[in-house]
């Protein structure tokens, strides 16, 4: 009796949350821009689980801009124009190997819609969308060398959460991932968004 008691109160507690007035992003428009620290990998870590596993990465620069379309205080829609830029680590263990590596250099355009729970100065919010990436991709690994200067698809996966009370701050890690060229960027990033209304 006690644990359905516990999940009423839970399920009851939700419900307000999501209908308190407060808002985690405002209805309206905006402009946000953020800037972090960009990984490129590999889609796969070579020999998985072997005493040989082999995890090829490169790291560096990202830097986005979205201009926001806020509906609702819960959803979003967001167009996007964003730069990463990544060059090879340098991995001593591959002395007698080929330099195996992992290069982006690439301009990022595209939408996303942004799903964003209604709680004040802490919201987590989860995005999606699909884009664009105009520039050079390298993936040289045991199993794939793609070496290509093109316009491929990626997909962003975003999680994160919009801080401070207008909840205008953001911190994130993001995922652009280019199945074409058999990498994927992982970010880091905090951004700040501003109304232009």
């Amino acid at each position: 009796m006690t644990k359905n008691f516990r999940a009423l109160f839970y399920i009851s507690t939700l419900l307000v949350l999501s209908f308190n007035q407060t808002k985690a992003q405002k209805t309206g428009n905006f402009i946000k821009a953020s800037i972090g620290f960009a990984s490129s990998s590999s889609l796969y870590i070579e020999n998985y689980g072997q005493q040989d596993e082999v995890d090829v990465m490169g790291s560096g620069f990202y830097t986005e801009g979205e201009y926001v379309f806020g509906i609702t205080s819960w959803f979003s829609v967001r167009p996007y124009a964003g730069i990463i830029l990544t060059s090879p680590d340098k991995n001593p263990e591959l002395q007698n190997q080929p330099q195996y590596k992992v290069n982006t250099r690439a301009f990022l355009v595209g939408g996303k819609i942004r799903l964003c729970a209604p709680i004040p100065w802490v919201a987590p919010f989860i995005e999606t969308g699909i884009g664009a990436s105009i520039g050079s991709f390298e993936t040289f690994t045991p199993s794939h060398n793609f070496n290509k200067s093109d316009v491929l698809m990626h997909i962003p996966i975003n999680l994160g959460l919009a801080v401070g009370p207008k909840n205008n701050i953001e911190i994130a890690v993001s995922f652009y991932v280019h199945p074409a060229a058999k990498q994927s960027t992982g970010v880091f990033a905090a951004g700040f968004s501003f109304p232009i209304d």
